[in-house]
């Protein structure tokens, strides 16, 4: 049985950490959503891009666990880094879904 989660904080910052991965993943969501009603005018090359949306919500959603226990103890024993590898592979996917979609709109019109 893994340890329980202290929560000591009262500024709550894994709680808003948490949070704010949260907003990013609706975000991805709506992106596809987006996506999904471009497919009639843009055809099935759109999949791809649904694709990779869906699968880094899916990854934001499957990391909160670990991501909300690690600021916990990181809090409770005074030593919490940003998590940069993280903030750079959503940075990188956001670039690349936008200029996938733009090439993909530029290129069929």
């Amino acid at each position: 049985m893994s340890p329980q989660i202290p929560v000591s904080d009262p500024g709550l910052q894994p709680e808003r950490t948490v949070l704010a991965w949260g907003r990013t993943l609706v975000s991805f969501l709506v992106v596809s959503a987006v996506f999904l009603r471009w497919l009639p005018h843009y055809g099935w090359g759109i999949i791809a891009l649904i694709a990779v949306a869906m699968a880094l919500a899916g990854g934001i959603f499957f990391s909160q666990r670990r991501r909300y226990r690690r600021m916990a103890f990181g809090l409770e024993g005074g030593k919490i880094h940003a998590d940069v590898v993280a903030v750079l592979v959503m940075t990188g996917s956001m670039l690349a879904l936008g200029v996938s979609g733009v090439v993909l709109v530029l290129s069929l019109h």
